[in-house]
């Protein structure tokens, strides 16, 4: 099981994310940087991969949301986050074609680049980026809010959750990122009976679940159920997750 910090980037700072409601997300202050400026983007991508973070999930906010992609704060991330303990991005940053991936296939320090399904028209991106960021490796993000599928076309809003992870397996991503946004900074629990069902409709990729974790109880049931990592942010941000736990779940990983 791989505790993988979420940093949102959006106006050139962090911020901390709360139900999906981009727009009132407040500068980030977090228990794993206390000395940083609220905000402060470097210092806190420094301070996770200090504390031991194999690899930390940074989301382009402003790129999403269809403005320009903050590149330069993305390297300066990617960078502090090597030079502190060698963390590795998995970054998603609005791609909605292989013309918007590519770029970022020669980034430092980025692992995985990210297809998220509220960006994409159609489930044959994820096969185009894959191909254009060779040798890096593809997730997708399977978007939800309240469950139902978060996307632009309304094929894809229809569809079945486990049938969008089966068919982004097939078109070649390497792991599937559950997250519902309306869960996000909630510490409600993510649904543990959708995840277990993901799993191994997901197989052979990775399952990496997130939204609404609360603690490392959470964890550990997710890890019962076949979940290969979580992505942890306000629980990690306001202490009930120790940022010292990083180091350990670190060590106990298996290579991804």
């Amino acid at each position: 099981m791989q505790l993988i910090p979420v940093l949102d980037l959006r106006g050139g700072r962090a911020v901390h994310a709360r139900g999906g409601d981009r727009s009132r997300y407040a500068p980030l202050v977090s228990r794993a940087a206390p000395g940083a400026v609220p905000g402060d983007a470097l210092a806190i991508a420094a301070a996770f991969a200090a504390l031991g973070a194999r690899r930390l999930y940074v989301a382009d906010l402003d790129a999403i949301e269809g403005r320009a992609p903050q590149e330069s704060l993305v390297r300066e991330c990617a960078r502090a986050a090597i030079d502190h303990g060698g963390a590795q991005i998995w970054l998603d940053a609005g791609i909605a074609g292989s013309a918007d991936a590519a770029p970022w296939a020669s980034v430092p320090g980025v692992e995985r680049v990210i297809v998220g399904l509220e960006s994409i028209a159609g489930m044959d991106v994820v096969a185009d980026v894959a191909r254009a960021v060779q040798p890096l490796r593809v997730a997708f993000s399977l978007d939800l809010r309240d469950g139902a599928p978060q996307a632009r076309s309304d094929t894809l809003a229809r569809a079945a959750p486990l049938a969008l992870g089966r068919a982004a397996v097939r078109a070649g991503a390497s792991a599937v990122l559950l997250l519902d946004l309306a869960r996000v900074g909630s510490g409600a629990g993510v649904d543990e009976a959708l995840a277990g069902r993901m799993v191994a409709s997901a197989a052979p990729a990775e399952l990496i679940v997130g939204g609404g974790i609360q603690d490392l109880d959470a964890v550990r049931r997710l890890a019962v159920l076949g979940v290969h990592g979580v992505l942890i942010g306000s629980a990690l941000h306001d202490g009930r997750i120790d940022p010292r736990s990083l180091a350990a779940f670190a060590a106990s990983a298996a290579p991804a």
